[in-house]
């Protein structure tokens, strides 16, 4: 029987792994400065190890491979890490914000630039690196969630139309914390407008009295589409006046990098595919998904889900879905016309629901 890879993804835990004599043998190493650590790699098993953009002492690369190890290097010329070993977060993607600079130095832009720059048809050269990338990320966010039961996940969707202050963007606040508040985990589509609110909801889950007051100052911001620079600057004005009191996760994507992720979920899972991105925060939200007012993406992200629902083998569970808004939902984009002609005689049509508030879609959810 194959034993599971175990993966050593910072210095210090390197270090605990060696002194307690064990090999390396089935490790997954990644984005580590090994340069000072040639003694003890030259003493170690290596056979069958993997290196993922590890700095490794100067000439240790043949003898590391000659005893069995495998070795990725690093990519050059990228603004970020193939070999990503953590989620982002919101300070991490907005440096240039926290330094007090504009926002087109921050890293979040300078990705998006590169991305952008690489046009229609990539190379194989950007492509292989945003593949590698992509794939850390659902590992980093595999790890992160593994302390997080996926039917206790439930997915916050809406569009980014939603500005700051206005009552569908409250509601959007005031439903992610109640929902927090009653243990579930909120994960969103990470980007501005429903998304922000509810990320928002859920850091101040446990601090409702500040939350219209937080919402202000975000409003002073103004929208992103005028001036990124100005609506980050209020996020941080945000958390810098009031420390996070719930947990959310966001998972937005550079393919739509002109919508910046906000910056208050607890962690940032930011994807290249939006393929990837959408199918993966779909299928975490196994206590249910919510849909509050949407265009195209919001519909999009019903109908995946859907989908996933109806063929669903006989006794899996179906996640429960959630639309927020009668006049929305069946006149303005009628989406659940189709939704409840589907899950007519399917196992998913008892998990279907269209209400008209969040109040109503906190009943259902939490039951």
């Amino acid at each position: 029987m194959m034993t599971q890879a175990h993966e050593i993804e910072t210095l210090e835990a390197f270090d605990r792994h060696c002194a307690a004599g064990l090999s390396l043998s089935r490790c997954i190493l990644q984005s580590l400065d090994l340069t000072g650590r040639g003694a003890v790699l030259a003493d170690t098993d290596v056979h069958g190890a993997i290196f993922l953009g590890c700095h490794l002492p100067q000439g240790s690369e043949v003898a590391l491979r000659h005893r069995g190890a495998l070795i990725f290097p690093r990519l050059p010329s990228l603004p970020f890490n193939p070999y990503q070993p953590h989620l982002y977060e919101a300070e991490e993607l907005f440096d240039a914000i926290v330094r007090g600079e504009p926002h087109d130095g921050a890293l979040d832009a300078r990705i998006y630039a590169w991305h952008q720059a690489q046009g229609p048809q990539p190379s194989l050269g950007a492509t292989l690196a945003t593949s590698l990338h992509d794939h850390s990320i659902s590992d980093a966010l595999d790890e992160w969630c593994h302390s997080h039961p996926s039917d206790r996940a439930i997915g916050i969707m809406g569009g980014h139309a939603a500005a700051r202050g206005t009552d569908e963007f409250r509601a959007a606040a005031r439903l992610a914390g109640s929902l927090t508040r009653a243990g579930r985990l909120v994960m969103t589509g990470g980007g501005p407008g429903a998304m922000e609110a509810a990320n928002l909801g859920a850091y101040l889950a446990h601090q409702p009295e500040v939350l219209d007051e937080a919402i202000d100052i975000l409003t002073a911001g103004g929208d992103f589409r005028d001036d990124i620079t100005s609506w980050a600057r209020a996020t941080f004005e945000v958390r810098s006046r009031w420390q996070a009191s719930g947990e959310s996760v966001g998972i937005p994507t550079w393919f739509y990098g002109h919508e910046p992720p906000n910056g208050f979920a607890s962690v940032i899972a930011k994807y290249f595919s939006n393929a990837i991105r959408e199918d993966t925060l779909l299928q975490r939200c196994r206590g249910g998904i919510v849909y509050l007012h949407g265009a195209a993406g919001t519909v999009q992200e019903i109908f995946q889900a859907a989908t996933g629902n109806y063929y669903a083998a006989d006794g899996e569970p179906t996640t429960p879905m959630v639309l927020v808004g009668r006049e929305h939902w069946t006149h303005t984009l009628p989406a659940w016309p189709l939704l409840e002609a589907l899950g007519r005689d399917r196992a998913m049509g008892t998990r279907l629901h269209l209400v008209d508030d969040i109040e109503e879609a906190v009943e259902v959810l939490l039951g």
